[in-house]
């Protein structure tokens, strides 16, 4: 498709990727092995982002444009940072989601409670409306969530169930816990370091694990999955997998673990970027 996203090529610490009508390279530390295109082709890039003295787009695409992933469209922006506004490593996350949820709802005759967590652009949120659950969208970032709500409507979803929230995840998780409002599933993407609505700071390491303690709380008596996955440098997949197996200790089910890869054609190395883990009911 002219508008949907490929990995290029990857090596020396870099990516080389194709999103809709433009290509870019950016950092990928993962990457280390050596490049299989040439220099001329990485040099042709459209955008290249670098963070070798500080974080700068050398060459950078002004305005937004849109790309689809799995029939979603998003609406992309270079930003100071260097995303986009979409992490398409997740890609074969969403796709499972979309089948827990179509798998549990045939077996339940009723839409799925969904909670996404620092939720960003919605890709978790859109996935799941779009597979018919009742979704409820977090983050602290109100520009993350504008920026959501208008990807919902570009996909036609903006009449669906989706309760857009802004907020601490902490302060928002504990209400949630006294209002007794319970979820059936719980999408979860926490960054390495952030800050809440109000300048709460929450850091991976420390904060995770009582973090997961109340989402498990939250899950209501029919709990389809939870679903864990993080970009934190030194976390491993079966350290994750630890963890969540701990939390989700004495409810009936299983744990798996993965990476989460972006993806070209058969030729191209899938580059590790990310891991998750997820427990699903059985």
């Amino acid at each position: 498709m002219e508008n949907a996203y490929t990995l290029l090529d990857s090596g020396d610490g870099k990516k080389l990727e194709r999103y809709g009508p433009y290509t870019m390279v950016r950092p990928a530390s993962q990457a280390i092995w050596r490049p299989s295109l040439s220099e001329e082709v990485w040099n042709s890039a459209d955008a290249i982002f670098t963070r070798e003295e500080k974080f700068q787009w050398v060459k950078k695409i002004s305005g937004d444009w849109f790309v689809k992933i799995l029939d979603l469209k998003f609406r992309l922006s270079a930003t100071d940072f260097g995303h986009l506004g979409v992490f398409p490593e997740q890609t074969d996350l969403w796709k499972w989601i979309a089948g827990m949820i179509e798998k549990a709802q045939t077996v339940r005759e009723k839409p799925l409670k969904v909670l996404n967590l620092f939720a960003y652009s919605g890709g978790g949120t859109l996935i799941s409306a779009r597979a018919g659950a009742e979704v409820c969208h977090l983050d602290a970032s109100k520009g993350m969530v504008s920026w959501a709500r208008d990807n919902a409507k570009l996909n036609n979803l903006e009449g669906k169930p989706i309760r857009w929230i802004i907020d601490d995840v902490n302060k928002f998780l504990q209400r949630e816990i006294r209002r007794e409002n319970y979820y059936d599933a719980i999408i979860l993407d926490p960054p390495t370091f952030g800050k809440g609505s109000r300048g709460e700071v929450f850091k991976f390491e420390r904060d995770l694990y009582p973090l997961l303690e109340m989402c498990r709380d939250l899950l209501s008596k029919e709990p389809a999955f939870v679903l864990l996955s993080c970009h934190t440098p030194n976390i491993t997949p079966l350290g994750l997998e630890n963890i969540l197996s701990q939390v989700m200790q004495g409810v009936s089910g299983k744990v798996e673990h993965g990476e989460m890869l972006l993806r070209g054609e058969k030729d191209v190395m899938s580059l590790p970027n990310g891991v998750y883990a997820r427990w699903k009911y059985e």
